[in-house]
């Protein structure tokens, strides 16, 4: 089955599993000769009549292949999201309900209770941003410390861009919008990181990634919806894993999280800083070779694993936790890395709690792992 996560296209494809082989001749080298003598092969023999043709056509209707229809589909999609004043809802009535009533009532059971005042010296939370329905034990663990006294804070939301360039960051100005109603945009702040070389601004990646959506939703639901957030979309370090080396050493990755902590000590009053992370992502829907389980066998080293990285997280040694995360290639596939890794270098000081940890078999042969944390100063 394919689909397009940018969104770019509505449609979905199902490949039959005989054709399947035949994508990566899609490459841009093959031809389609190459196609057509691959399915020849696989025919044995037998007539294949226009099948090669039939398949370049349907991926092109569908917008899967890089020509024409996929470049009218993407200026269109972009040229969307530029005009409308807001970031639309992208997962409402998907992930979460789409209609308010049953919306609250829900987010009634994933907040049963929270602190009754804010403990001294926090400064920010890390959740999960896995579905809420399977995850919300683990998101209550962090929002609970989110007590009114913090209401007229800029709630600067860290999350993973699924999507985004390698060693960028993206920006947007548009308020979010869900069944709740308009997020305030903290615009000084945008103004304040706009500039920096390795910000994409008005990124269109916002429109369609659910890791700071899901906090939104969390924070709407404790402070209304006109909440004033600084969204950040971190893109991944995944030179720094390849080649070795810390993310800063990237001169423009270095100039963004000098700015960003710039701003951190400057305005410490006034933020509370909100980490949408996921941390590993085993089994067989991420390319390993082993069905995970929750748990048990693989899935009890990778908790000890989880845990060491999470101990230099709650010690603040960003390059001790940096370290962890270049070990074998990034095996563990941490996708909340670059925002925790952000974080850590923005507010040096910052020290960590574990409140929950989870492993959660996303399908029967995977398991994601998330947590719900705290941090002081």
């Amino acid at each position: 089955m394919i689909h397009d996560s940018f969104g770019y296209s509505d449609a979905t494809l199902i490949i039959p599993p005989v054709l399947v082989g035949c994508l990566q001749l899609f490459d841009g080298v093959r031809t389609s000769q190459d196609l057509q003598t691959e399915l020849s092969r696989l025919a044995e023999g037998s007539e294949i009549g226009n099948v090669a043709q039939l398949l370049a056509d349907r991926l092109s209707e569908a917008g899967f292949l890089e020509d024409e229809t996929y470049a009218r589909l993407k200026e269109r999609c972009h040229a969307s999201f530029a005009q409308s004043p807001v970031r639309k809802a992208a997962h409402a009535g998907k992930s979460y309900p789409g209609d308010i009533d049953p919306l609250r009532e829900v987010m009634r059971k994933y907040l049963p209770s929270r602190a009754a005042s804010t403990q001294d010296g926090m400064i920010a939370i890390a959740a999960p941003h896995a579905s809420p329905e399977h995850a919300w034990r683990s998101y209550h663990a962090a929002y609970q410390w989110l007590t009114p006294e913090l209401q007229d804070r800029t709630f600067v939301v860290l999350g993973t861009s699924h999507y985004g360039e390698p060693d960028k960051f993206g920006l947007t100005r548009k308020p979010f919008e869900t069944p709740f109603g308009k997020t305030r945009i903290d615009d000084a702040l945008v103004s304040g990181l706009e500039s920096q070389p390795a910000v994409l601004m008005e990124d269109y990646c916002h429109a369609v990634e659910h890791s700071i959506e899901f906090q939104v939703l969390f924070l709407q639901s404790i402070y209304g919806p006109d909440v004033r957030i600084l969204p950040i979309l971190c893109g991944s370090f995944a030179r720094s894993i390849e080649e070795g080396g810390a993310p800063e050493d990237n001169d423009c990755v270095n100039r963004f999280l000098s700015a960003l902590g710039e701003i951190a000590a400057k305005e410490s009053e006034r933020l509370f800083w909100v980490l949408g992370i996921d941390m590993a992502h085993m089994g067989v829907r991420y390319g390993d070779n082993f069905a995970a389980k929750a748990g048990i066998h693989e899935m009890e080293l990778v908790r000890k694993r989880d845990q060491q990285r999470i101990e230099r997280i709650n010690a603040s040694d960003a390059h001790g936790f940096w370290d962890l995360v270049k070990e074998n290639k990034e095996d563990l596939k941490w996708c909340g890395s670059s925002p925790l890794y952000t974080f850590l270098k923005a507010v040096p000081k910052a020290q960590g709690t574990l409140h929950r940890y989870e492993q959660w078999n996303i399908d029967e042969q995977s398991v994601v792992s998330f947590g719900g944390m705290s941090f002081r100063v």
